[in-house]
């Protein structure tokens, strides 16, 4: 096996990875004003269900909350797929990558809205995860065969 060549082109690839970190900190401060608007104190993750059925401010921090904890759960592997893929193509991984985020864009502002149902609006976000899945595998066979 020869020398894993990056392409120029990987530039795109860094600057979705640094797109997609600045929006799940735009979803972290989100949270955050959300949680005191509701005033829910450190260290508690969630409003207890019976405050949020009662309380329409602890119910939207619950939504964005798991909005937020949701797209933390999906950003490694996605990171590890955005890396991958564009190494050996680097402009579709990048193009892939922004369809997840804005995916996952709509996603958040759906739940935040404060009916879950509304998050289903970003479910294509899945397109851009299943392409750098794909081209992660083949980037994987290139590199060992």
């Amino acid at each position: 096996m020869g020398p894993i060549i990056i392409p120029s082109e990987y530039g795109y690839v860094l600057a979705t990875a640094v797109i997609s970190g600045i929006f799940v900190v735009t979803l972290g401060a989100s949270t955050g004003y959300a949680r005191k608007a509701a005033n829910i104190p450190y260290p508690y993750v969630y409003a207890e269900r019976a405050e949020a059925e009662q309380d329409p401010k602890k119910h939207i921090f619950n939504c964005t909350q798991r909005a937020h904890q949701n797209t933390l759960e999906a950003l490694p592997l996605y990171n590890l797929l955005l890396l991958i893929s564009g190494i050996e193509y680097p402009k579709v991984a990048s193009a892939a990558g922004l369809v997840w985020v804005a995916g996952r864009a709509l996603y958040a502002s759906g739940y935040k809205s404060g009916d879950p149902e509304k998050r289903h609006k970003g479910d294509f976000s899945y397109i851009g995860l299943f392409t750098l899945l794909g081209t992660s595998i083949y980037t994987i066979y290139q590199l060992l065969k």
